[in-house]
């Protein structure tokens, strides 16, 4: 079973000095991150991620991002297949980022 982590706690998490932040990994295509994005993400579209899993540590917490929480829970299941240990979903993806962290964040 995939971890869900709700926006809020993400933010907790990314400002607490006491612990490493997690690597977060938006798996949107391009024209989706135009629109709007996160500070500090790795940017690896869905369909080129088997190509670049060199890109994603093994030793840190991932959290994987998309549009609602879909395809990043597929990719947060796909990578938890290849032995990725500690992969978490963001809950409701940039949709949910923007109605309970960020309410100026573009739609689409």
């Amino acid at each position: 079973m995939i971890r869900e982590l709700p926006p809020a706690e993400l933010v907790r998490w990314r400002a607490d000095d006491d612990r490493q932040p997690p690597v977060v990994v938006d798996v949107r295509e391009p024209w989706e991150l135009e629109r709007c994005s996160l500070p500090g993400v790795v940017h690896v579209p869905m369909r080129e991620l088997p190509g670049r899993l060199d890109e994603l540590p093994r030793d840190r917490d991932v959290v994987v991002v998309c549009h609602h929480g879909v395809r990043s829970r597929q990719v947060a299941h796909y990578l938890v297949r290849l032995g990725y240990m500690a992969v978490w979903n963001l809950t409701g993806g940039m949709a949910a980022w923007a109605d309970q962290v960020d309410p100026a964040m573009p739609r689409y």
